[in-house]
């Protein structure tokens, strides 16, 4: 490509077609949801799994927990210290908190229902923009705008994967980082480079995915820059616009290293390299149309991919380009072809889209990067083929817009049309059924009904405990209980606390995990006693629906209920003392360095309920939470062994080295007491010896085994004998 060093002068009809297609894009838009009247609106699109977390964010941003530059605290939830979610990388930060402002105005399901077309719009207009930066035709960069903002990539994720749906940052990345690379005349001064630096700052605060991919793009346009014309002006914008993506991304995301405070605890987002394979680009992917196509002859390879495929993730059809994308990706494929054949210049667009293929392809760079550095934090890297989609569109259009430069007007208005109904028609999903959507409004209404009986039942402020006790984020299914389905309350009450949400592997929460182990009697005390003013079931994450658990609680006359209109969702009022003590965890949480357990019911100590201790395969840390606002002395019971003879393993609690003993095969168990400060405290366990591996399967890779980790609060210092 050949770039101009201004940006176009937008006459009056230039913010004419602005305004249609920003017209264009609503319209399809509520077209595809349906929102056509108030009632529409106020039913969210989607009502279950991701989604819910996502309404949930948009509620604690309105409910101001939620904002950059501070910690990440949700008041309702993890009752009763508060979910702390600081240690949770997010993204979009200052995206959600703005949501969260317009919530307030208009309540949670509209925003996210504007959300849903914001995103469409912003992508479309920046496209558009993109485009006639590059003098392509208005109408087809109008028409490549409408395609690139409905592609199935990012139009279908919706409500649950909202956050990746705004692309808009994606054409802009493009041009940019070619501005830096091919541009003549890029200044500090010059529109290309305040939108180099801009769009390195809305990238650096926006999805860290997208900035990943920009950072490598920006690095090589420096890299063709440096090696073919060295201009100075654009070396210095490009590394400028890296330092401003960088210090934007740090500045947002700085809640997660300087308002963490359980410092010991692994990640919350359980990440490995066999995810970077499962979740990586599949060529094929990129042309194959969704099972759920809405023609049936496309439909079939859909089919035929699920039946034939034996490795694919839950976002199989994600990167499917549209039949416009595939053509325009073959045409440049076919070009650069053609052109290293005559030994012409390769289409920059080939240069990207070839980087981004062979980055994020199976088996390719970020299979590589993953394998030996251990770090799949990017993992889907699926989601960097809205990048490829940016490329074929932009090349097409480009290329069709060359065509019929100096042909008629009205044929080429007419043609633009045409390929737009067709490609909408290719790249939209099917609409959500009459049936799913009076469903997904029923089960919103009924929500809303059952928050406002429990909270005409309940004192303001009133702490409900609720159960099965499910883990946050990414729970694995609970028999019929989805992921984040216990958001629901949450989001139907405006003055009541829960106790979901609190991260998993935080010490912070633990004593949930431990309270869900104890006898019904034992529970209603000890959650009374805490203060929680009610248990709340969800029937669905209960073999028996919960029988078992309701006539159990009546056996100890908490016979009071308040129950969903579905019957799903039952509350139990209980007796909560007036002077509450807050609630302390009865086994240390494992953090870092330890292998995990395969899946098992909730709670368990450090073996779970069926009895397997937990091997540690490197330096290993733990931590257990002080809720009281001074230290206190605890009695800490730790059984261990080693693998093989073990001269040393060293425990120390904040830096404290609290125990130093000699271990083999055999399980030894040792007593201590510990001062612990408020809030969470770091245990390090050492050993100087290296880890024995006992074979090539996994979890073999072994140090030392805790088989219990008992925790509870005492009265002094005395050390008992081990």
């Amino acid at each position: 490509m050949r770039f101009t060093p201004d940006s176009i002068r937008f006459q009056p009809a230039a913010w004419w077609r602005l305004g249609a297609l920003t017209l264009v894009a609503t319209l399809v838009c509520i077209a595809h949801y349906g929102w056509w009247t108030p009632a529409r609106w106020n039913v969210p699109a989607d009502y279950g799994g991701e989604s819910l977390e996502m309404l949930a964010r948009i509620k604690a941003s309105s409910e101001g927990d939620l904002a950059p530059l501070r910690p990440q605290v949700m008041s309702r939830l993890g009752a009763p210290f508060g979910a702390n979610w600081s240690a949770y990388p997010s993204s979009d930060l200052l995206l959600l908190w703005s949501l969260g402002q317009l919530a307030r105005l208009t309540g949670v399901a509209v925003a996210a229902n504007l959300a849903l077309l914001g995103a469409a719009v912003s992508a479309a207009l920046s496209f558009y923009m993109c485009a006639r930066w590059l003098r392509l035709r208005w109408e087809w960069a109008m028409a490549g705008a409408l395609l690139f903002a409905f592609t199935y990539q990012t139009f279908n994720r919706g409500l649950p994967h909202l956050l990746v749906a705004f692309s808009w940052t994606v054409p802009l990345a493009i041009l940019s980082c070619a501005l830096v690379a091919t541009s003549r005349r890029l200044t500090w001064r010059s529109p290309g480079g305040a939108l180099c630096l801009g769009t390195a700052l809305v990238i650096g605060i926006s999805n860290p995915y997208a900035l990943f991919l920009y950072l490598q793009l920006m690095g090589w346009a420096l890299i063709a820059q440096w090696f073919s014309r060295r201009r100075m002006e654009n070396l210095r914008v490009g590394f400028a616009a890296l330092a401003v993506a960088g210090a934007a991304f740090l500045v947002v995301e700085m809640h997660v290293w300087a308002f963490t405070t359980d410092t010991a605890a692994d990640s919350p987002l359980e990440r490995n390299y066999g995810g970077t394979e499962r979740y990586a680009l599949k060529a094929l992917e990129l042309v194959v149309p969704p099972a759920t196509h809405r023609w049936e002859p496309l439909a079939f390879f859909g089919h035929r991919y699920l039946r034939w495929s034996d490795w694919r993730s839950t976002e199989a059809f994600a990167p499917y380009l549209g039949i416009a994308g595939v053509v325009g990706l073959v045409w440049l494929i076919g070009e650069a072809f053609l052109a290293v054949l005559r030994r012409r210049r390769v289409p920059g667009e080939a240069l990207t889209a070839g980087w981004v293929l062979g980055f994020a392809c199976v088996g390719g760079i970020t299979n590589i990067f993953a394998f030996f550095t251990g770090l799949a934090l990017f993992r889907a890297s699926n989601r960097f083929s809205i990048f490829v989609s940016a490329v074929a569109l932009l090349f097409l259009m480009s290329r069709i817009s060359r065509w019929w430069r100096g042909r008629s007007v009205g044929w080429s208005l007419a043609c633009a049309t045409a390929v737009v109904v067709l490609g909408l028609a290719d790249e939209l999903p099917r609409p959500a059924s009459k049936e799913r959507v009076e469903r997904t409004t029923r089960l919103a209404e009924n929500d809303r009904e059952f928050g406002r009986r429990l909270e005409a039942a309940l004192p303001t402020g009133a702490m409900v405990f609720q159960l099965p006790v499910v883990v946050f984020p990414e729970a694995p299914p609970q028999f019929q209980l989805g992921d984040s389905e216990h958001f629901r309350p949450f989001l139907a009450t405006e003055k009541l606390r829960f106790s979901y949400g609190s991260l998993k592997g935080r010490s912070r929460g633990q004593w949930q995990r431990d309270l869900a182990r104890l006898p019904t009697a034992e529970l209603v005390r000890a959650l009374e006693s805490h203060g929680f003013a009610a248990i709340y079931l969800n029937r669905r994450g209960f073999a028996d629906r919960g029988n078992a658990l309701l006539e159990e609680l009546a056996a100890c006359g908490r016979t009071e209920r308040i129950e969903g209109a579905r019957r799903e969702q039952i509350v139990v009022r209980l007796h909560p003392v007036a002077t509450p003590v807050p609630p302390l965890a009865r086994t240390l949480t494992f953090g870092r360095g330890w292998h995990r357990l395969p899946p098992g019911p909730p709670g368990g100590g450090p073996g779970g309920t069926w009895g397997e201790p937990r091997w540690a395969y490197e330096a290993a840390t733990m931590s257990c939470y002080n809720p009281y606002r001074e230290a206190r002395w605890f009695a800490l019971k730790l059984r261990l062994s080693g693998e093989g003879a073990r001269r040393s393993l060293r425990m120390t609690v904040n830096d404290v080295e609290q125990l130093n003993v000699k271990l083999d095969k055999t399980e030894r168990e040792f007593r201590l007491r510990v001062r612990l400060e408020p809030g969470a405290n770091r245990f390090d366990f050492t050993s100087p010896e290296p880890a024995v591996r006992l074979n090539e399967e996994r979890r073999q890779l072994r140090m030392f085994a805790v088989h219990a980790a008992d925790v509870s609060l005492a009265d002094g210092p005395e050390r008992p004998e081990s």
